[in-house]
């Protein structure tokens, strides 16, 4: 939301050219505070507020603004001046803000960049998008090894004004090859000793990364040992940069965010959630629902193969969310769990086998936990639900043995063990609900049996005794296919990654439309074993 606090101020200065007004509104906040609160200027606004500042001030501001009006601004303003913001800009931010510009503003501004920050621009832009080169910035502090702890201090002091952080010194050659590192700390704590070699106090046996290495992987490394920076080196141990724990926030950020739209079925998306074109966001989401559509139209088919089984006992179909869903959750919540044990490091393809070990247990485990809740609710269903029912479309003949005497009730009949209807023979009693102001018929009587008609429209309604069996059902099946989705759920990213696609395709949507499919044909499989046979 746009913070419009002093929005009428702001255009207030601009008119009347109150520069003093203007150059105390640009120091007065912290700069994060001061690009917030210019939100809701345009671009051509924005860039006037930063002319009064100075330059450092002007840079800091503008590194806050969204990246919007960074991009528009640079695209809109003065070249000249605006070649100048860039040169004063950190070496990874102005480069990442200089690829999201178009092209041809690009080749126009960098004849106008000092050459020293044009060659570093292009040296930057040169190493791939997700390397370590790509996000590092070579604002870096180092010295010779041969200085003193008190020629080191009056050297950085004169470095520091031009770099992004001073924590950590790193020492190099005369050839630039990278030999070891000083802390600031370390060096103001010997200010005792000032004549004491840095050679003396630095770190040797340094953690280090090419350019060329992933910068997801450089993150996690940074992360691991709890670095505010990392060197940068490339094959032949030159120090070409840094990459400062900052750099690390954002890359894990967007891992974080690419990750999470992947294992939502949504492709990855570099807008703002409102700021995004409505037919970017259908485009990438439509795509997604799309093909997990058609996936699930093999669950119609799973369904239909078992068309008979559904027919016979209908009360299976009741329970199929249940179980199915079951599967679904399982995968989804291993999925999940792999998915961010890869991203840490923990595992990898090649610990497949550990981690079907593992799973195999949960997933046993769970199966077994949530198997007996699916038992309980199994052998409490309504014996109504578990009674079958068929309707007649006609009227229909019962055939009833001399021996065999049916009841008549208030709603209908109840058919006696041994008669005969459709040409089955009755084995427990059943009832037969009849259509208001209608009645069954005698049609014939024999010595040795009768002949009644059941009026059309009747329901008969047969009592079953499949409450242990639906429930050890319910419970197998639930079982089962919990112990299906936990392994595909935890197998699916490993597979992904060993083929080189991004774990984070193995999204939930997708296991849960995989254990979909299957977990039906698991499920009456298992009903037809108990109920069918």
């Amino acid at each position: 939301m746009i913070n419009t606090l002093y929005l009428p101020e702001l255009r207030e200065m601009l008119e009347t050219g109150d520069a003093d007004g203007l150059r105390e509104f640009c120091t007065a906040l912290h700069p994060a505070r001061t690009a917030e609160f210019m939100e809701g200027l345009t671009a051509s606004e924005a860039w006037a507020v930063l002319q009064v500042a100075d330059p450092q001030t002007r840079t800091e501001i503008f590194g806050f603004l969204e990246d919007d009006m960074q991009v528009e601004i640079i695209e809109t303003c003065d070249p000249e001046a605006v070649s100048q913001l860039i040169a004063d800009m950190p070496a990874d931010d102005r480069v990442d803000l200089l690829n999201e510009v178009d092209a041809a503003v690009v080749q126009e501004l960098l004849p106008l960049i000092p050459p020293e920050e044009r060659r570093d621009i292009l040296r930057l832009q040169a190493y791939p998008e997700g390397t370590a080169g790509s996000v590092m910035t070579t604002d870096v502090a180092r010295l010779p090894e041969a200085l003193t702890v008190r020629q080191a201090i009056d050297e950085i002091s004169l470095q520091a004004e031009d770099l992004e952080t001073i924590y950590y010194i790193y020492i190099v050659d005369d050839e630039n090859h990278l030999r070891g590192a000083v802390s600031a700390r370390q060096l103001l704590t010997h200010l005792g000793k000032p004549n004491m070699p840095i050679a003396d106090l630095m770190e040797r046996d340094l953690v280090t990364v090419e350019a060329t290495d992933d910068r997801e992987a450089v993150a996690s490394k940074v992360a691991e040992y709890d670095f505010l920076a990392i060197p940068v080196v490339d094959h032949e141990q030159h120090l070409v940069g840094i990459i400062t724990h900052d750099d690390v926030i954002d890359v894990f950020r967007e891992e974080a965010t690419e990750d999470a739209l992947r294992m939502a079925a949504i492709g990855a998306m570099t807008e703002d959630y409102l700021d995004a074109p409505f037919s970017t966001i259908w485009r990438k989401r439509s795509a997604w629902l799309a093909c997990l559509f058609i996936a699930e139209l093999f669950t119609f088919t799973a369904l239909a193969y078992f068309e008979n089984a559904i027919a016979a006992v209908l009360v299976l179909s009741l329970f199929v969310p249940l179980c199915i869903s079951t599967g679904g959750n399982s995968g989804s919540q291993a999925a999940t769990l792999i998915t961010r044990a890869m991203a840490l490091g923990q595992v990898g393809p090649r610990e497949w086998w550990r981690v079907l070990r593992h799973e195999l247990m949960m997933g046993v485990a769970l199966g077994l936990t949530l198997g007996v809740i699916g038992f309980v609710r199994g052998f409490t269903t309504p014996q109504s639900l578990l009674d079958s029912t068929e309707h007649l479309d006609v009227a229909t003949e019962v055939l009833l043995p001399a021996d065999v005497k049916m009841e008549f009730t208030d709603s209908g009949v109840e058919l006696p063990v041994g008669a005969q209807v459709l040409q089955k023979k009755i084995t427990q009693p059943a009832l037969v609900s009849i259509p208001e102001g209608t009645k069954v018929e005698l049609v014939h009587s024999l010595e040795d049996s009768s002949i009644f008609r059941l009026p059309a429209q009747s329901n008969i309604r047969y009592p079953s005794n499949i409450r242990w069996q639906l429930a050890f059902v319910i419970a197998q099946s639930v079982a089962a296919i919990c112990l299906w989705g936990t392994l595909v759920g935890s197998m699916l990213p490993l597979l992904f990654r060993a083929i080189g696609f991004d774990p984070g395709y193995a999204s939930s949507p997708f296991v849960a439309t995989f254990v979909d499919v299957t977990g039906i044909v698991i499920y009456f499989t298992i009903a037809h074993a108990w109920l069918l046979q």
